[in-house]
């Protein structure tokens, strides 16, 4: 479901004087999935797939989702009044029932499943963020990292096999949004 909301001002949450409001912006190619709630201020670009479930509420903040990023089932992403928007970025898989929330998600990134991401938080590129983790507020991540833990940490560097795997996952979830599209016709 497309939700168009009045736009607000998001430090006081007041509707915006000049009347305007926000709409979902999905590019043509994305599939969404017809049970997915996408709300206000919402930019989903090229080979995007957005699965069962999943709630992009862009009522406060923008929330934009790159092209070719994936985001899966039962999944959240939203933001907080006067802090930032949540981006993800190009080429991010983000797992089964992630909250994301006022982050920034870089190109070439996993996101494991049941994670929780806190305003202001950043993974940089080619990282993997296990399932499970818990990134706090504010924390910031250097590319090509494994991160784990409640707090996450930094344990390694990714090999070139876990790149590789990255690039994999990317293109098995354009293919299956695609998949969608054309077996619900939409």
């Amino acid at each position: 479901m497309l939700i168009e909301i009045p736009a607000i001002d998001h430090r006081t949450g007041e509707p915006l004087a000049s009347g305007e409001r926000w709409s979902p912006q999905i590019h043509k190619s994305a599939f969404v999935s017809p049970d997915a709630q996408i709300i206000g201020n919402v930019e989903i670009e090229e080979d995007t797939t957005v699965l069962f479930g999943v709630v992009l509420r862009g009522d406060l903040l923008q929330i934009k989702v790159g092209a070719r990023s994936n985001i899966q089932e039962h999944s959240c992403l939203h933001t907080s009044h006067g802090r930032t928007p949540t981006i993800i970025s190009s080429d991010v898989t983000v797992g089964h029932r992630v909250i994301i929330h006022g982050a920034t998600i870089s190109s070439r990134v996993i996101i494991g499943m049941g994670l929780i991401i806190l305003d202001e938080a950043v993974v940089a590129e080619d990282s993997i963020v296990g399932a499970g983790s818990l990134i706090t507020e504010g924390k910031k991540f250097p590319p090509r990292s494994l991160i784990l833990g409640s707090p996450a940490k930094v344990v390694r560097e990714l090999s070139d096999e876990e790149l590789k795997y990255i690039k994999f996952s990317v293109q098995s979830y354009v293919k299956t949004g695609r998949m969608y599209k054309k077996e619900m016709g939409i």
